[in-house]
């Protein structure tokens, strides 16, 4: 399955506003957003991850951050990094539409 491709199935998920591929320089490969927004999520999700897998690595070195999910009141930001975190795969869905 190729990019386009995968983009497309994510975000004919019900309630899902937006897809963004990042690489591990936390530039946008791949969005379904707007770009301005896309750059930010890109910026944003990556400085949160890097934080998180700091944590996660410091609580214990043998382990590693897999998944990520964070939920608000209005969204849900759930990230995917990759097996070597060469990117990350991050999913926006509103949780205020029915």
């Amino acid at each position: 399955m190729n990019v386009d491709e995968t983009l497309r199935r994510l975000s004919a998920h019900k309630n899902v506003i937006g897809v963004v591929i990042v690489n591990s320089g936390g530039n946008c490969i791949a969005t379904t957003l707007e770009p301005l927004l896309a750059k930010q999520y890109a910026s944003l999700i990556t400085s949160l991850v890097d934080t998180a897998r700091t944590t996660v690595r410091t609580i214990d070195d043998q382990n590693d951050l897999t998944f990520l999910r964070v939920r608000t009141k209005q969204h849900e930001i759930m990230v995917g990094p990759s097996e070597h975190l060469d990117y990350l795969l991050i999913t926006i869905r509103n949780l205020t539409e029915g």
